[in-house]
């Protein structure tokens, strides 16, 4: 029998403007019910897997999605863990690169396709990128070899005929069906007549390790973006938060940042607090080298760790995770030096 007739995959409709129609009256775009997705996508019922769906009740705007959403997501996948073979999740794009990187790191071993998506415009539309997106999803989800073993094991965002490893990518175009990136790392597959696999690019399957689930988040996390000019009053406010335990810095180039006494200063003290300070670069592209500038190297005299080629949805995420699993200091510290889900390229 052809391995493909026997896949079985599982929709997760969180919200996001693929699963909305336009409200004749007011005009403004609301969320259907399921009931109502497959008349939408009749294609669903003309492929060769065993498809179902599931959905947040009510939907939510990915404008709303927190870690608490994220946990419900992945409760969802270990639930249906042993029953499908991929899973397709349904998601506003707006912080669909936030969730794809949260969830590589909350399903650690992850042995299966999850494989988010959504569109720029609504799928009962007529010129509505969400069906291509949609139904080439589902395709990758049930994509398996020879042996019958899933082509692409890991967390992915398929938008715009590219697969694209999920905590790589950030949204770049509102306007555009191209509205996500992968800057600092390969697409893993194309989408042409043929859906074409780079499996150099690909993550192995994890081979005799169980899916481990990480479900539990420490929000404690605030990003500080620098810019000519930043205030250390304003600086220092929002620094001294109580319960604060982790700091992503968004520096200048190579991870370069201002010669300024004061703000060396604010992240000493923060590094004598136990708090974790993180340098990622503003560029789109590229990796930080504190080393290479002397206003890059006084930070990495200061205690702050180098966030490598880090995407901030990355960033974020994974000092979440890693903060909701362990107390340790140091070795949160090793852990972001280190590529637990293919994030980061480690020199």
């Amino acid at each position: 029998m052809d391995n493909r007739e026997k896949r079985k995959v599982l929709i997760i409709y969180t919200g996001g403007t693929i699963g909305m129609v336009e409200n004749p009256n007011t005009g403004a775009l609301e969320n259907f019910g399921l009931h109502r997705f497959l008349e939408m996508v009749p294609e669903l019922g003309r492929m060769d897997y065993h498809i179902s769906l599931e959905a947040f009740d009510p939907p939510i705007d990915s404008s709303d999605m927190e870690p608490i959403r994220w946990k419900e997501i992945a409760e969802m996948i270990v639930r249906n863990y042993e029953t499908y073979d991929g899973f397709v999740i349904l998601h506003g794009t707006d912080t669909m690169a936030y969730t794809a990187s949260a969830l590589s790191f909350m399903l650690e071993n992850i042995a299966k396709p999850v494989i988010i998506t959504g569109s720029q415009l609504p799928i009962g539309q007529l010129r509505t990128d969400g069906k291509e997106n949609l139904l080439t999803s589902v395709e990758i989800a049930a994509a398996c070899d020879a042996s019958g073993r899933p082509i692409v094991p890991e967390v992915c965002i398929y938008f715009d005929s590219r697969l694209m490893r999920g905590n790589r990518t950030t949204k770049i175009n509102t306007d555009e069906f191209n509205a996500f990136q992968s800057y600092n790392y390969p697409p893993l597959a194309t989408a042409g007549i043929d859906i074409r696999f780079n499996a150099r690019l690909i993550r192995p399957i994890p081979t005799d390790k169980p899916l481990r689930p990480h479900l539990e988040l420490d929000d404690r996390v605030m990003v500080l973006s620098l810019f000519p000019g930043i205030r250390q009053d304003f600086v220092e406010a929002a620094l001294s938060a109580k319960e604060l335990r982790a700091v992503v810095i968004k520096t200048f180039g190579a991870g370069n940042a201002p010669q300024k006494p004061w703000l060396l200063e604010s992240f000493l003290k923060l590094r004598a607090r136990g708090i974790l300070v993180v340098n990622i670069t503003q560029c789109s592209e590229g990796s930080v080298e504190m080393h290479r500038y002397e206003t890059g190297l006084q930070l990495l005299n200061a205690g702050v760790e180098n966030g490598h080629d880090s995407t901030i949805e990355t960033c974020v995420t994974k000092l979440m995770v890693l903060l909701g699993e362990h107390r340790d200091t140091e070795q949160i510290r090793a852990l972001l030096h280190q590529s637990i889900a293919g994030e980061i390229t480690v020199p």
